[in-house]
Parts: C-alpha cells; structure tokens; sequence
C-alpha cells in the first residue's frame, strides 16, 4: 500500500523518553497506517478505518 502523503501522529500512549513510539497516520482516504517512529522507513501496518476505530474503543475499555 502506498502511504505517499501520510501525516504522522506519535501515540499520546508512547513513552516520552524517545523509545517504543507509535505513529499513526489517518488522513489518507479509506486507511489508516500503522508504524514504529524508531524506524520510519520500515514497515508500516494498515487498517479499514473501522477497524482501527475498533481496536481503539477496545483498548481504551481495557
């Protein structure tokens, strides 16, 4: 998937030392990706908007 034009957001839940960051991009149409700030040309994970908005009330409710 091409996440040419993503705009990167770190986790409010990442530590603020600089270490285990997640970055979380959904301003692109239909996705949202997924990835590790500590590499940000490595892979990246996406996911159906729904989806993610899913995991995110359930994480919160955990």
């Amino acid at each position: 998937m091409d996440l040419t034009g993503a705009i990167w957001h770190k986790s409010t839940r990442s530590s603020g030392n600089g270490g285990d960051c997640v970055e979380v991009a959904d301003n692109l149409p239909g996705v949202v990706g997924v990835r590790d700030s500590k590499d940000p040309a490595g892979p990246a994970l996406t996911f159906e908007p729904a989806t993610w908005k899913a995991f995110v009330e359930f994480t919160k409710q955990h």
